[in-house]
């Protein structure tokens, strides 16, 4: 009679049909059960385990049902389920309260537990697409509000508004944060993303909070070529009028320590500064002569040496030379960039005589080689789909295995001589495994509509990989370098992190991005092309001053974002102001900090103390580029800067013993360290400072002061 009873109000309370797929897996998900915090952690949660944000739900649905045999449920009395009791805190539970009583989540859950808790049908239930509105949001000032609407449509066809379900987070919340309900309020003017997410798929809302302050006329500033028109035509729709041009000697230094990592001389900033060429020409002249100098192979080395991980710790000392070689020898003939990557990704044989073949060396397990090739040629980090689905993409755990099963082949032993060792394909047991059921997993494409050629069964699938991953159809390749090289003039991508290309991570300015794209492109992989095209840009030309409209900008290159020198950059740069020889016992006398091989020299001294990476990683992450505390420290009274200044054979003690002027001493000084002349209060200054004392020791002081200012230590 009891059973009777329970069965019939069971029945009242049930209104219709609930399945796990479309109704129970997105309760669990939007409160929060299937989080990195709580069931969803590597390891679970107080024993019990659920796949993050729910990627999985078969095991989600099977761990429910049969872990702890059963207990979770009562079916009798589908409320005294733990289920519902321990979200609802009718029993002591860890993760909180999570839902009420009399909520529709807990009905939901009681339904599906009194209807026999079935699963549903992958071919109706399944989430096929999400569609969100507004697709894009525009406030005319701070403190307005929009309702963000979430439609979900099943592969059955039929559609349901999810709004309540779905998880809706701002990537910008001082921008505009979101409430539960998805109600986006603006907090100040700037842009955000709303980044949306339900059962599984992704979509995102741009946002911009215009300055509501009057008076706003846009002024037209020169474009030199496409890069201005595409910024430009955004920072007008957001009322930013962008700065002016920098001075010349601004310029000058900014993009000589862009280029070749070096600061210009003070011959080079006279000379420069006194040419009547025209200025965009002029500019335009000086840099095509920075990057036909060997600095600026240098310096591009470094960079590409940092991504491609070359550390004598992985592949001893000469395979480090060897490989630097490679790379600069690559970057001195301007090797289109596909070519490059194709050379390394199809690398075979000693590592002496094939130096790219130290690729495979630095990562050797597929699964590393596989991640550092995706996030350094194609933006995309697969690190996190490597133990399940990305949780803010569309990768899956099956696309980590498929792409990894192309080096799954690669094979490393070792050489005749000491040190070296081979890169071969392997012809037995090479075959990728997944972890969950040891089935044998074939490569794959990430994107298979893409690709160029097929994929061969053997063990050269590598080659494949090489052609599909450099084609122009593949929609990753050009703008992930596209993207990075900006950020090396910019500070930032234009997605950023530039080595994180998602969905829900979107470009600021995605007609920028498709344009630099297309260009790199149609220029077949042409690395000086993208550059020259960037850095001959009146934005990347702009000064850092702001004005009253592009003050508050931080995201639309509206203006110069000052940045603190590179550990190499500072170095050479101190070395340069100071006259000093480079000390760098490993190396031959005056060998740049550019031209070092890898971390191993001058380790644990002042580069890496300034943030020289280890190379221990792919990330760009890596190299450090903040301000702390023993940096300043080690600027005011370290041995680095003392010894430099003090050098008796550098230019203080050369500009003294010449008889020059304390004039003349004080505009060398300011032109070696900052690259331009004093302004009169400056000057004024130093002569007085100079006249007050000893000249030599005078000078040391002010040459010291120079090197400790934000102008010396910041490109500007």
């Amino acid at each position: 009679m009891r059973l009777l009873l329970l069965a019939a109000s069971a029945c009242a309370i049930t209104a219709q049909p609930v399945t796990f797929l479309r109704d129970v897996a997105p309760v669990l998900n939007k409160a929060g059960c299937t989080s990195g915090p709580c069931h969803g952690a590597a390891k679970g949660k107080n024993g019990f385990k659920l796949s993050l944000r729910g990627y999985d739900p078969q095991f989600d649905y099977e761990a429910l049902l049969y872990d702890l045999a059963g207990r979770r449920f009562n079916r009798a009395d589908p409320g005294k389920s733990l289920m519902l009791a321990k979200p609802t805190q009718q029993v002591p539970h860890g993760g909180g309260l999570r839902f009420e009583k009399d909520s529709s989540y807990y009905k939901i859950v009681y339904n599906w537990i009194a209807q026999g808790v079935p699963f549903g049908d992958r071919e109706k239930d399944v989430v096929a697409s999400i569609e969100v509105t507004p697709r894009e949001i525009n406030m005319a000032k701070p403190g307005e509000t929009v309702q963000i609407r979430v439609t979900a449509l099943y592969k059955d066809g039929l559609t349901r508004d999810v709004t309540r379900d779905a998880n809706v987070e701002s990537n910008t919340p001082d921008v505009a944060k979101v409430d539960a309900s998805s109600l986006v309020s603006g907090e100040r003017v700037g842009e955000a993303t709303m980044l949306v997410r339900y059962e599984g798929k992704y979509s995102t809302v741009p946002l911009t909070i215009l300055n509501p302050k009057p008076g706003f006329a846009w002024k037209p500033l020169p474009q030199h070529n496409y890069v201005d028109t595409h910024i430009d035509t955004k920072l007008r729709k957001l009322k930013i009028q962008p700065s002016d041009l920098a001075g010349d000697a601004s310029f000058l230094r900014r993009v000589t320590l862009d280029l070749t990592g070096q600061t210009p001389t003070p011959e080079e900033v006279r000379s420069f500064v006194a040419d009547p060429t025209p200025t965009r020409a002029k500019r335009s002249k000086w840099i095509d002569k920075l990057i036909a100098r060997p600095a600026f192979t240098d310096y591009w080395t470094v960079k590409w040496g940092d991504l491609l991980q070359n550390n004598r710790k992985f592949i001893g000392e000469k395979g480090t030379f060897g490989f630097r070689e490679w790379i600069r020898e690559s970057i001195a003939s301007n090797k289109p960039f596909d070519k490059l990557v194709h050379e390394l990704l199809t690398s075979k044989g000693s590592s002496y005589d094939t130096p790219a073949a130290n690729y495979f060396r630095v990562t050797r397990d597929a699964k590393a080689t596989m991640e550092k090739t995706t996030q350094v040629f194609l933006g995309v980090r697969m690190v996190c789909a490597q133990c399940h689905d990305h949780p803010f993409e569309r990768w899956t755990q099956n696309q980590y295995y498929q792409m990894s099963a192309f080096f799954s082949a690669v094979g490393v032993r070792p050489g005749y001589e000491v040190g070296e060792e081979i890169v071969f394909d392997l012809r037995e047991e090479y075959e990728m495994k997944h972890p969950k059921d040891s089935r044998v997993v074939a490569p794959e494409f990430l994107l298979a509509s893409t690709a160029p050629v097929k994929i061969p069964a053997d063990p050269r699938r590598r080659d494949a990989l090489a052609e599909w991953l450099v084609s122009k159809q593949n929609p990753f390749f050009a703008k992930s370098v596209a993207n990075r090289m900006w950020s090396y003039f910019f500070g930032k991508g234009i997605i950023d992190p530039v080595d994180d290309i998602r969905a829900s991570n979107p470009p600021v300015n995605p007609a920028l991005l498709d344009a630099l794209t297309r260009d790199f492109t149609e220029h077949n992989f042409d690395l000086q092309h993208l550059i020259r095209t960037i850095v001959n840009s009146r934005s990347y030309q702009a000064a850092f001053t702001t004005n009253e409209w592009n003050a508050l900008d931080g995201e639309n290159f509206s203006h110069y974002m000052p940045r603190r020198l590179s550990a190499e950059q500072l170095m050479d740069a101190i070395t340069a102001a100071t006259g000093a020889r480079p000390n760098f016992p490993e190396v031959p006398a005056d060998t740049t900090s550019t031209q070092l091989p890898d971390p191993h020299v001058g380790k644990d001294g002042f580069l890496d103390l300034f943030g020289r990476p280890s190379r221990e990683s792919a990330c760009e992450c890596e190299r450090r580029t903040d301000f702390s505390l023993p940096q300043a420290l080690n600027m005011v009274n370290g041995k680095t800067i003392s010894d430099a200044v003090a050098d008796p054979k550098g230019r203080v003690s050369k500009l003294v013993l010449s008889g020059k002027a304390d004039a003349a001493i004080v505009d060398e000084l300011y032109l070696a360290s900052l690259s331009r002349l004093p302004n009169k209060e400056e000057a004024a200054r130093g002569l007085q400072y100079l006249g007050a004392g000893p000249k030599a020791q005078r000078a040391q002081d002010l040459l010291w002061a120079l090197l400790n200012s934000k102008g010396f230590l910041y490109s500007y």
